[in-house]
């Protein structure tokens, strides 16, 4: 950052919100009245780019700044290790910090929720006990070694039941006011001579929908939510069809959920002018991941890495930043560092122990915790990757750059004639392992049908991608690649070949050199070690446990 320093941060997550169901995006009905209000004091963005399409890599690379390949976190191995948060280095600073969610995975089983003072995840379809302590501890065992693999299944499907539950009236109950509500309490407690650093996810139009009654009036009239198809996983395996008329109920009710967290979002707005701490708060409102309600012949936020899914909103307040939108292509790993900036906090000052990179050292692939200036929105540097040291970049900033560097000096023949690259593009880059819950789930939906998944199915296979402002390139594993020109098929309907297409080749090209820098392909999960150590640590209460939750025989 150039100048201003915040007293205060309020990151706001809007789980599974699309950018083209807002208002303040273009959207037809005005579901999101606060945010539009908001662009007005904002930058919004339109090229944000997530590291993922779901929940916990996200929310991994936004409390660390790391890709999902370099933090680890995915259903494969469910949880954030050894990586210093920026909860962590936030309260090390002296900051007070809270985390408040109704989402599942952002949970102390899972990491996500190291370092901040307080957390709830207002979750409660499995017990408590389930998410810290020793048998996480025996969780993260079975889930790891491979002496324990054929076991892991019973994880899976413990997973399928909480999933299942939510994908009820169950569970449907918001749990956004009290969301709101307990950041209201938290900031009006916190006594911190620095500030507070609130994290929020309100998750709403997460499915299943079940909105409150006053937005399904206005967005979804006569929609009887238990009257539509609520399991992603039903249409994804052929079992379940969905017409025109049932889309459109579906919208209906995903927007109506929209609806009620921008009103509820409003309530926190308005109680932060009031009590004269708007102005000393940078806010950043952004998504995870999108939606997906039909397109590409999908449903949900699964196997695919389409823009509906990636290309998030984002609007960030800040004294830096002018109330203004902006084309220019950004990733939401870079909120991290805008975090720190906007605290004027220096991690590689605080003297952190534990955590990749915690000596603040340096080392390989950007593990050192000082700031960085071009992963920083309120920077002039912002993305000025060729100021990075070389042992200090990270996979995606030395794709960027070498891909720069070819671009400037290497012509290629675009089917129009000899022409340089475009030296200065810039690239996002995207990945998904082979999802585990949401496969056990449409393998259950296609079994149940009498359907047999082919082994080329999408869910098998693991995604990454490359996208700059005007094309994208994604390589599977078990599925042909895919490459589209953005600027030209923004809905990706039709397949570029990168032989075709000289802007679709680079992007290519780009995400080979991610892929490189970031160490290859995935490791297989089979891959692991046959230590069981972890389940030394469990007494005979939790073993116990795990045997009436169905973890051990």
């Amino acid at each position: 950052m150039d100048g201003t320093r915040h007293s205060n941060v309020l990151f706001v997550v809007l789980d599974t919100v699309r950018k083209d169901h807002l208002g303040v995006y273009g959207y037809e009905r005005e579901t999101t009245p606060t945010l539009s209000q908001f662009a007005e004091d904002a930058t919004v963005f339109e090229s944000a780019i997530a590291p993922a399409p779901w929940t916990l890599p996200v929310h991994a690379s936004l409390f660390t700044g790391r890709y999902p390949s370099q933090h680890g976190a995915d259903q494969g191995s469910p949880y954030l290790e050894d990586e210093t948060t920026l909860a962590s280095i936030l309260s090390a600073a002296g900051y007070d910090t809270a985390c408040y969610s109704s989402n599942a995975w952002i949970t102390p089983y899972t990491g996500l929720t190291d370092g901040f003072d307080d957390q709830d995840s207002f979750f409660e379809v499995l017990p408590g006990d389930v998410l810290s302590g020793p048998l996480a501890s025996a969780w993260q065992a079975v889930n790891d070694n491979d002496y324990l693999r054929q076991l892991a299944s019973k994880l899976v499907r413990v997973g399928a039941m909480a999933h299942a539950k939510l994908a009820s009236g169950e569970g449907a109950d918001s749990k956004t006011p009290a969301v709101i509500d307990r950041t209201k309490s938290f900031i009006d407690d916190s006594n911190s001579d620095q500030g507070w650093f609130a994290f929020v996810n309100l998750m709403d139009a997460h499915l299943p929908y079940y909105p409150p009654e006053e937005y399904r009036t206005e967005f979804a009239p006569g929609v009887d939510p238990d009257s539509v198809c609520q399991n992603s996983k039903e249409f994804n395996s052929g079992a379940r069809d969905i017409d025109d008329e049932e889309w459109e109920a579906i919208r209906g009710l995903y927007d109506a959920e929209i609806a009620h967290m921008d009103a509820e979002l409003g309530r926190l707005f308005a109680w932060l002018r009031e009590t004269g701490q708007w102005e000393e708060t940078t806010v950043i409102v952004c998504a995870d991941h999108g939606e997906l309600h039909g397109e590409h012949d999908l449903y949900g936020h699964e196997f695919a890495l389409y823009d509906e899914l990636v290309n998030v909103p984002l609007l960030v307040k800040h004294p830096e930043l002018a109330a203004d939108r902006r084309d220019e292509l950004v990733e939401l790993l870079d909120l991290h560092e805008t975090v720190l900036d906007a605290l004027d906090v220096d991690p590689a000052a605080l003297n952190l122990a534990g955590g990749d990179g915690a000596s603040g050292d340096g080392g390989e692939n950007g593990d050192s915790l000082a700031r960085d200036p071009t992963r920083s929105l309120l920077s002039s540097s912002y993305r000025s990757f060729d100021t990075v040291a070389d042992s200090e970049l990270d996979p995606g900033q030395r794709a960027v750059r070498e891909q720069a560097l070819a671009n400037e000096t290497d012509p290629v023949a675009d089917g129009a004639g000899d022409r340089d690259r475009d030296g200065d593009a810039d690239y996002a880059f995207i990945e998904y392992a082979q999802p585990v819950i949401e496969t056990h789930h449409l393998e259950q939906k296609a079994s149940e049908a009498g359907i047999e998944l082919p082994d080329d199915h999408r869910a098998y296979s693991r995604l990454r991608a490359a996208r700059s402002t005007d094309a994208k390139y994604v390589r599977a594993d078990r599925i042909p690649d895919e490459g589209y020109r953005l600027d030209e098929d923004p809905a990706e309907g039709t397949p570029v070949d990168p032989a075709a297409d000289a802007v679709v080749a680079a992007t290519e090209r780009a995400l080979a050199r991610f892929e490189e820098a970031a160490g290859g392909a995935w490791i297989d999960p089979s891959e692991t070690d046959d230590d069981t150590a972890g389940l030394d640590d469990a007494d005979e209460e939790t073993r116990e446990r795990l045997r009436e939750l169905g973890y051990l025989e």
